[in-house]
């Protein structure tokens, strides 16, 4: 038993290079040491003297030339990926939908502190990402994560800010760094992204000309050369802008694995058209057939000897000969075998010539994805949608159709995938995550993040009461939702008896935002206290905090998905908090008596949390470990 009482919980994102440390470690434990930081203690460290002994071979020095990417900035937005912050997610109860059923999220805040706040509830979990980032077409809003802005600057910047006057600016092609800034705001999103793919998950990423190439080696710097899959060409519009001598009428879709080796993407659905052209006209045992060609060409003429030779028409004795420039794909025993089997077809009235039957049975349950989409709808469709949802609004220029991103759907995700895009915009993905699932019976998940961008107070957006992007986007899921549950409904009444019923899919979502760490300021300076000091503190949590603000930064902090049930029990008048019925027990209360320990214990929880202010005393705190180690040894016992 430890002389202070159980473990503090440290309440903070994952600091990325310690973790890259620990990497290292595992691979050349004789190159870690120990460095003071900037607050005087130790911490671990790498001796890159050490190290370049170890790698001696291969390690490139000085300025020889070499292949490299890079970019005004590149050093530190890899700086910021790996930089913690003292941030949490706060669940906004009142404005989720079927909070305690829903496996959804909807985050709203910066993105770059969101995908931090996922690395350890997340990683390794996501199964497809797709993202539509800003163009950088001199119009449209970047992240600027360097600067924090007032409301005076914002005034004196043609940009856009949230509610705390930061994090976003008009990236004008007149600025010195305007490739720069948008390489170093996308970078680090990526490379966070990259940990929370799942081995044999995949990426989309919408992109146009202005960054398409730029956007290619970031990827290749952060998921790897060998891991580019394709660019698809989406067509996104019938006819080209006339404002220019060549319009262009498409976008592209960069399509990366995280790791090719254990990629699984799903062949492209066969159209209800191409379905119809297998027929069974005469009942045969293998199903529905049509007919497809017995030749082979060969290029000048020439043939293969064994392949050529009469085909005999068993209704009409007729011979039947390759062409002068083919033979037959297959040799005299194997044709024999398709005769025997009836699986050579003579034409409708049995006197054409010989064709192969290509039975459905036979072929791959779908057909070969091609890099040019022009199958899927144009981007005016998109705004048709939000127009049919949200009423008359120009809130978008033609926002992406569901219809796209159901059919990357379709191609990078299982019925049961978790789906992240954090770039959510008006959410056409959580749209297309809930319409396919109500297709095909699926039950995926996802997770949108969206900042609170503003809407200009002059659109009919802002009039029509959206006074943010993520309001819109949080919208748009209700009503998305209530359209797809009222269309299932609809077709199950109108299922014959004995017809199959779909089920509605799951069409709430949990909201939580971005916010400053519930923890006081002091909390996180408690190296410099004395523990006297510290158990003299009345509270570590701000004032303005409630328990299920504190539940949930302890479910981010111990790696807990932000979707897992959550029950209150009240023991002896004492609110406890049930995850996943032993995931996690807490209780945030004042003074909780040993009797109520006792029972939380009994529990036998895998993880057990409580405030700093739950003990009486000093004594208590001690008590509390000697109680669980009594009752629930296994359990991990941490105080906030």
């Amino acid at each position: 038993m430890s002389k202070s009482g159980p473990e503090y919980l440290k309440m903070e994102s994952t600091d990325a290079t310690d973790a890259n440390v620990e990497r290292i470690a595992a691979l050349f434990p004789n190159v870690i040491t120990e460095i003071e930081d900037e607050g005087g203690f130790l911490r671990k460290g790498i001796d890159f003297d050490l190290l370049r002994q170890d790698l001696s071979g291969d390690i490139i020095e000085g300025r020889e030339e070499r292949y490299d990417f890079t970019w005004v900035g590149k050093k530190k937005s890899i700086f910021e990926a790996n930089r913690p912050i003292k941030k949490t997610l706060r669940p906004c109860m009142d404005e989720s939908r079927n909070w305690g059923d829903t496996r959804n999220i909807f985050i709203e805040g910066d993105n770059l502190d969101a995908l931090k706040l996922l690395q350890e509830s997340y990683l390794n979990s996501v199964k497809m990402i797709y993202i539509d980032p800003p163009y950088n077409t001199g119009n449209d809003f970047i992240y600027n994560d360097s600067f924090v802005m007032d409301k005076d600057e914002y005034a004196e910047e043609i940009g856009a800010v949230d509610e705390a006057g930061n994090r976003m600016f008009r990236n004008n092609p007149e600025r010195g760094r305007y490739h720069s800034d948008w390489c170093s705001m996308l970078y680090p999103r990526l490379k966070l992204a990259h940990t929370l793919l799942r081995d044999d998950g995949v990426i989309f990423v919408s992109i146009d000309e202005h960054e398409m190439h730029n956007l290619r080696q970031i990827m290749n710097t952060i998921f790897g050369e060998d891991n580019f899959i394709e660019s698809i060409i989406w067509k996104k519009r019938s006819t080209p802008p006339n404002d220019k001598t060549i319009g262009a009428a498409h976008e592209y879709i960069l399509i990366y694995s995280k790791n090719l080796e254990n990629l699984s993407l799903n062949l492209r659905q066969r159209t209800d058209e191409q379905l119809g052209r297998y027929q069974n006209p005469d009942n045969h045992p293998k199903g529905p057939w049509t007919s497809g060609d017995l030749m082979a060409n060969v290029k000048g003429g020439r043939y293969v000897k064994h392949l050529y030779f009469p085909i005999v028409n068993p209704y009409t004795g007729e011979e039947h000969y390759p062409s002068s420039n083919g033979n037959w794909r297959f040799n005299k025993e194997k044709i024999q075998e398709l005769l025997k089997n009836n699986e050579i077809f003579f034409g409708k009235d049995n006197k054409g010539r010989p064709k192969l039957k290509r039975f459905l049975s036979d072929v791959k349950q779908g057909i070969t994805y091609t890099t040019l989409w022009d199958f899927v709808p144009f981007n005016t469709v998109g705004s048709k949608e939000m127009a049919e949802l949200l009423g008359n609004l120009t809130i978008f220029n033609n926002p992406k159709p569901s219809g796209l991103i159901l059919e990357l759907l379709k191609l990078g995700s299982s019925n049961n995938s978790l789906i992240l895009d954090f770039f959510a915009g008006s959410c056409t993905t959580a749209h297309a995550v809930m319409q396919l699932n109500a297709e095909d019976g699926g039950s995926r998940k996802f997770i949108m993040v969206q900042l609170p961008e503003p809407c200009d107070e002059t659109t009919e957006a802002y009039k029509a009461g959206f006074h943010t992007i993520a309001e819109i986007g949080k919208e748009r899921i209700r009503r998305a939702g209530e359209k797809i549950k009222t269309g299932v409904e609809e077709a199950n009444r109108q299922t014959t008896l004995g017809g199959e019923k779909k089920a509605v899919p799951d069409i709430g979502f949990r909201v939580f935002k971005v916010d400053d760490t519930n923890m006081k300021d002091v909390y996180y300076a408690a190296d410099a206290y004395s523990q006297e000091t510290i158990e003299g503190l009345i509270d570590n949590v701000r004032g303005d905090r409630t328990d299920a603000d504190l539940l949930y930064q302890v479910m981010i902090n111990w790696g807990l998905p932000l979707d897992l049930t959550h029950e209150i029990e009240t023991i002896e008048g004492f609110s406890v908090h049930i995850v996943d019925s032993d995931a996690l027990v807490a209780c945030f209360d004042a003074s909780i008596p040993e009797s109520v320990m006792r029972r939380i214990a009994e529990k036998k929880p895998l993880r057990a949390v409580f405030r700093d202010g739950s003990f009486r005393d000093s004594p208590g705190k001690l008590n509390i470990e000697g109680i669980f180690k009594t009752i629930a040894p296994d359990t991990k016992l941490r105080v906030i």
